[in-house]
């Protein structure tokens, strides 16, 4: 009998586990500290992934060919959906938001993404087990905690607060309606699409909103982390997610979704002195309790995603 190929090192999955639950978990706090440096959050975020993209179409270009980049009217428009969808509405809105809202209240919102999917689900007939619809009601009571007192934290703004829920309902139906749109099958190709795609959205939204962008008073930090946003948040974080897709469990991947808003908070208090209020903690011990059991019975326990599970697959969450 020929052996059966030994599996990746567990080493290996802890840290692409690791790299995805810092990666992401910090791209909040990079977002606010961009925007705190006076980069207008839509045309940051446009140059963001615009830039991501030439940089990803590189290494498609070089490992697989220029060719590999080329796609069909049909993928060039789902992936400009998703674009509008993800980068736009998504990931542009939560950069408009943490103008007031701290980068970690704005993770603790944005963790809602899967009961938003939970919920369409629902909508269009997937009767839910129970222990799923209370995982759900209690999420979204955790956000009502924390929409309603603002986090507890002075200067919040309810309008970011908001902006921020919207943000993730958009995630939520980017994510929702993917499987459907036809995209290109090269998850990567797929991402240079959307990415450029949903940048010139970006662009053109902050142009028509009056963005104004002066390079000479922006600090050095706000250069440090839109850099950051490009490479390691656009590029690493995403790589490390599809490697654990093919080589983990997807009940271990799946733990992000509630792993990352954690360390958001802890990053935002410890770098930028966010505050962390008991309505912090209570709320987004609430909401990821609700994440968490959804997640846990809403995904198998081992082997591929199907396209209606509410965990975000990779297009939701190309936006971190």
């Amino acid at each position: 009998m020929t052996p059966e190929p030994a599996g990746p090192r567990p080493a290996l999955v802890w840290l692409a586990l690791a790299t995805v639950y810092v990666v992401w978990g910090s791209t909040y706090l990079a977002i606010r500290v961009v925007v705190d440096a006076g980069m207008p959050p839509l045309l940051s975020m446009g140059a963001r992934f615009l830039v991501a993209a030439a940089l990803l179409a590189v290494v498609i270009g070089v490992r697989s060919g220029w060719g590999a980049l080329r796609v069909t009217a049909r993928e060039a428009a789902g992936a400009g959906v998703m674009g509008v969808l993800l980068l736009l509405g998504g990931n542009g809105l939560v950069a408009i938001a943490e103008q007031t809202v701290p980068s970690g209240l704005a993770a603790l919102l944005v963790a809602t993404t899967p009961l938003w999917l939970a919920v369409f689900r629902y909508a269009t007939g997937d009767r839910p087990r129970l222990i799923s619809a209370l995982g759900v009601l209690v999420g979204f009571a955790g956000v009502a905690l924390l929409a309603l007192r603002g986090g507890g934290i002075p200067g919040v703004e309810t309008w970011g607060v908001l902006v921020v829920l919207a943000a993730t309902l958009s995630w939520a139906v980017g994510s929702f309606v993917s499987g459907r749109l036809g995209l290109p099958g090269d998850p990567l190709v797929a991402t240079t699409w959307e990415m450029v795609l949903g940048g010139i959205a970006l662009v053109l939204a902050g142009a028509a909103a009056g963005e104004g962008l002066d390079l000479t008073t922006i600090s050095a930090d706000g250069w440090v982390a839109w850099a950051y946003l490009v490479t390691v948040g656009s590029m690493l974080g995403y790589t490390a997610y599809v490697w654990l897709l093919a080589n983990a469990p997807i009940s271990l991947v799946a733990t992000y979704a509630y792993v990352n808003p954690v360390v958001a908070v802890a990053l935002g208090a410890l770098i930028l002195a966010e505050p962390v209020t008991g309505i912090v903690l209570l709320g987004g011990a609430v909401v990821v309790l609700g994440v968490a059991v959804v997640v846990t019975i809403e995904r198998p326990r081992n082997g591929p995603a199907t396209e209606d599970e509410p965990v975000p697959a990779p297009e939701a969450v190309r936006a971190r």
